[in-house]
């Protein structure tokens, strides 16, 4: 058999989907169900991470997680383009009938995606959070067809007031979030990833992943300093803070841990959006200033998110390679959202205090 003759059934004879086990756990994010079957000791661990959106019902979609299975012959990978100008290769697919396969170019990683079928194998042990992001991924492609729109956001919410916070990469909305989380009463809704749906009020929806946030995150919050180990927490304040903020360093953050239990909610009405345009060069004092998205394009750009190379849409058809949002589906769906920009010189303090006046208003 030859790369160009596989088809979605070639792949699914070859892959043993009982070797995921009988039993695993489920997932709920608002209306969304999913469920996971996975051998141990990856189940555990797993349910661990998600456990503020265990759920007893099965869900839309299982997804099976095959740990060290591979395919042979290997498909014909095509590199996908990645979104704002970011260089190197990080996904690659290989369209089929009715399904696609998608790999993790550095771990190899790899993906079968359907409607019917959502299956992960290879080095799944040694590469948790992309099985995380899979699992993610099934309750962003159901939201996507309910005609939910995906924001490249962090947000918090108090069930009547959610403010979502959106900016450059780096640009330090998860920073901001952590920040509000200081404010009783609030909940962590997402660090990355928002769901946006128009009505009255329009409605926002997280998904279950804990933040990976920088170093500069890290030390610009006390609640944060066990993190890092004394070394490198000396080690990261000798650096310049142009340096630091750019440093290309992740580390997990489980909000239970920090902020106690009981502080993640998935869904909340979507009532304020703030988009971060300030700079460290700034002079003039950070500034929150209503906006009119129709009017400002640029700020809209930070907010949209392409879905990516997993998202099949109602149709059957996948997201095309270097596809990019439509403007139009946001501004709808953000419609009596109040909408401001942060600019001037970057300062937490005064997140951490316009936000106290929001929640307090």
């Amino acid at each position: 058999m030859t790369t160009a003759q596989l088809s979605a059934g070639d792949v699914l004879a070859q892959l043993d989907l009982s070797a995921a086990g009988d039993e695993g756990f489920a997932l709920k994010v608002g209306g969304i169900g999913v469920r996971v079957l996975c051998p141990q000791p990856l189940c555990d661990r797993l349910m661990a991470y998600f456990d503020d959106a265990l759920a007893d019902e099965a869900g839309a979609i299982t997804v099976h997680l095959l740990p060290d299975q591979k395919l042979t012959p290997e498909p014909a990978w095509t590199d996908w383009r990645r979104d704002g100008g970011k260089v190197g290769r990080k996904d690659a697919v290989c369209d089929l009938d009715g399904a696609r396969l998608i790999r993790k170019v550095r771990s190899g990683v790899t993906f079968y995606q359907s409607f019917d079928h959502a299956v992960a194998f290879g080095p799944l042990e040694q590469n948790e959070s992309t099985v995380i992001n899979f699992i993610n991924t099934q309750v962003l492609n159901i939201a996507l067809r309910e005609g939910w729109q995906l924001a490249h956001a962090a947000a918090v919410t108090n069930g009547k007031r959610t403010l979502a916070i959106s900016g450059l990469s780096g640009g330090g909305k998860s920073t901001s979030m952590l920040r509000l989380m200081d404010i009783d009463g609030l909940s962590f809704l997402s660090n990355d990833r928002v769901l946006i749906k128009g009505g009255a009020p329009a409605q926002a929806l997280g998904i279950p992943k804990q933040p990976r946030i920088n170093p500069g995150t890290i030390l610009g919050n006390p609640r944060l300093a066990g993190l890092l180990t004394e070394a490198r927490t000396a080690e990261l304040k000798a650096m310049a803070p142009a340096d630091l903020w750019a440093l290309e360093e992740k580390h997990d953050l489980v909000i239970r841990d920090v902020y106690g239990a009981g502080r993640v909610r998935f869904d909340g009405p979507m009532t304020d959006f703030w988009v971060l345009n300030w700079s460290h060069s700034a002079e003039q004092d950070t500034q929150i200033s209503e906006v009119d998205l129709v009017s400002r394009p640029d700020l809209l750009q930070a907010i949209m998110k392409s879905p990516g190379p997993f998202y099949q849409k109602a149709d059957g058809s996948f997201e095309p390679n270097g596809n990019t949002p439509d403007p139009a589906s946001y501004l709808q769906a953000l419609k009596g959202v109040r909408v401001c920009e942060v600019s001037g010189k970057i300062d937490f303090d005064r997140i951490a205090l316009a936000g106290r006046e929001l929640f307090d208003g």
